[in-house]
């Protein structure tokens, strides 16, 4: 479980991570905006929406030793690319690449392994544990590239340079890209050799089944909750941006707030991962949808201040808190589904496709809200118009209960 809790996190630590944490040192050391991270974002998640489908039937063929580990080498090849700060264009078609590297023989992989290793009662604090650990690890991580940022920026009251944004920042790659190559050997030592002959006769593809996977109202549903879930996890990608837009946060001070948001991870997913085995995991995404609902009104329709920088620090907490919970449980529910194990990665596969389409348009979304020097009232817009979002996984929760308790 360690090996695929650290394979988990370190597959995203250079698409997604180093964006969402360092995002304001890498608008100014690429000089991009952030609609132009968002259009590079959309092309990962074009590429990624069919991997999601494919990698599918890989996980249900082939051992996830070799796929997870052969996924994580292919990625970190991508990030020696990034360290030599390509142009925008290089920068969108290597998150085209990363959009197959890290989806295609791995994401699928990953959550069979995981439902292998819970047991009936356990998914909610097997998924716990998974989406927790690794975001334990991304803050870790996280942590020490704000470290370099602190090592190498000038002292407070000295200029800092673009010299000094741009070796900062191949520091925080270079290390990052280590990281994911050793992750990837680690994964092909340490997990478990598979029965290859046992996991071929398990898995014979059926399309009658998979359409009929495909066209249940559970299936559905599910696939919207991810959707909506996902979308907010996207949305953390900009708080850290807020801080330093709207708060007047340093790039040291805004990357540090972005770290403590992910430390948030680890708490939320694993608690409320076992709290939901003592329950039903379905039915605690319910507060959890209405707690982003909550905030993001608040965030959306409230001036704060700064004399009221705490309400908005606060109400951030409890965005992250009802997002990492949704992140530990939108697949646990799958053992609700009663879904045969042999068809676990078919079903990841096809709820993936609608689930994670957020990669294709949510930064995309983000960036163009805020323009290129965003203030309050662009933040403000931008989460009046989310709100939607917990809405309806809100509705698609209540849907799925429904459709379950009906068979």
């Amino acid at each position: 479980m360690f090996a695929l809790i650290i394979a988990g996190e370190a597959i995203f630590l250079l698409p997604f991570i180093l964006m969402r944490v360092f995002k304001p040192v890498i608008r100014e050391a690429f000089v991009i905006s952030d609609a132009q991270i968002g259009e590079a974002q959309a092309l990962y998640g074009i590429t990624a929406v069919l991997s999601y489908f494919f990698g599918g039937f890989f996980a249900d063929k082939w051992e996830a030793r070799k796929l997870l580990s052969f996924s994580l080498i292919l990625t970190a090849i991508g990030g020696f690319w990034m360290t030599l700060i390509p142009s925008i264009f290089t920068l969108k078609l290597l998150y085209a690449f990363w959009g197959i590297s890290t989806i295609l023989f791995f994401w699928a992989s990953l959550i069979k392994a995981t439902r292998q290793w819970g047991n009936t009662y356990n998914q909610g604090l097997s998924f716990g544990l998974l989406d927790g650990g690794r975001g334990f690890f991304a803050a870790t991580i996280a942590l020490s590239g704000a470290g370099i940022l602190t090592f190498f920026f000038p002292q407070k009251g000295v200029e800092i340079t673009f010299e000094n944004k741009v070796n900062t920042l191949q520091y925080i790659i270079g290390t990052i890209t280590g990281i994911v190559f050793l992750v990837g050997f680690l994964v092909l030592k340490v997990l478990p050799k598979e029965n290859i002959k046992t996991s071929k006769k398990e898995f014979i593809f059926d399309f009658k089944t998979t359409l009929f996977i495909i066209k249940q109202r559970k299936v559905i549903f599910h696939s919207l909750i991810i959707f909506c879930g996902y979308c907010s996890y996207k949305l953390t990608g900009v708080y850290g941006t807020y801080a330093k837009d709207v708060w007047h946060y340093t790039l040291e001070e805004a990357t540090y707030f972005a770290v403590f948001i992910q430390y948030l991870r680890p708490l939320a997913a694993i608690s409320i991962g076992w709290i939901a085995d003592k329950f039903v995991p379905s039915k605690l995404i319910i507060p959890s949808f209405s707690i982003l609902i909550l905030a993001s009104l608040l965030l959306g329709f409230i001036d704060f201040k700064d004399d009221f920088i705490f309400i908005s620090f606060t109400s951030f907490i409890f965005m992250a808190f009802g997002t990492y919970s949704l992140r530990g449980l939108y697949f646990a529910i799958i053992e609700e589904t009663k879904t045969p194990i042999q068809f676990t990665g078919t079903l990841v596969g096809i709820i993936s496709v609608v689930g994670f389409t957020p990669d294709i348009f949510m930064s995309l979304f983000n960036g163009y809200m805020l323009g290129k020097n965003p203030t309050i009232l662009e933040y403000q817009n931008l989460f009046i118009i989310f709100t939607i979002i917990p809405i309806i996984g809100l509705l698609a929760t209540i849907g799925f209960r429904k459709a379950i308790q009906n068979e």
